[in-house]
C-alpha cells in the first residue's frame, strides 16, 4: 500500500493555508511592500504579517530591509518561492477552466 509522502503532505498543508496562495500570487509580480500587499489583498494587516512570517520561516519569502529614511522593507520570493511559479500558474489555469463563479460565491470548499 502506498503511503502519502510526508513532504507532499507538508507542502499541501502550507499551500492550502488560508491566504498563502494569494500572497504568493502577488509576490510573483515582483517585490512588494507590506502596505502594497495589505491594500491589494482582502486580508487584515495582522494576518498578512503572520502569513509573511510563516513564508519567511519556510524560506519561501525574503524580507529585504533598505536603510533609507524612512526605512523601506520589501518582500520578495526566494529561489524556493520562485520555484512555485509553475505550480501557482497551473492552479490558476485549472481554476479558470474548472471553477465557476458560482463556486466562488462563498469561498468555501464543500
Amino acid at each position: 500500500m502506498n503511503q502519502l509522502c510526508p513532504r507532499f503532505e507538508k507542502a499541501m498543508i502550507l499551500l492550502s493555508t488560508r491566504w498563502v496562495g494569494l500572497i504568493l500570487f502577488e509576490l510573483l509580480k515582483g517585490a512588494k511592500r507590506f502596505s502594497e500587499m495589505e491594500a491589494d489583498l482582502p486580508i487584515s494587516g495582522r494576518l498578512l504579517s503572520d502569513r509573511l512570517k510563516l513564508l519567511e520561516k519556510e524560506g519561501i519569502v525574503e524580507r529585504n530591509i533598505y536603510s533609507e529614511f524612512p526605512v523601506r522593507i520589501e518582500y520578495t520570493l526566494s529561489e524556493k518561492g520562485k520555484a512555485l511559479e509553475p505550480v501557482i500558474k497551473d492552479i490558476q489555469r485549472w481554476a479558470e477552466d474548472y471553477v465557476s463563479t458560482d463556486d466562488t460565491a462563498d469561498n468555501e470548499v464543500k
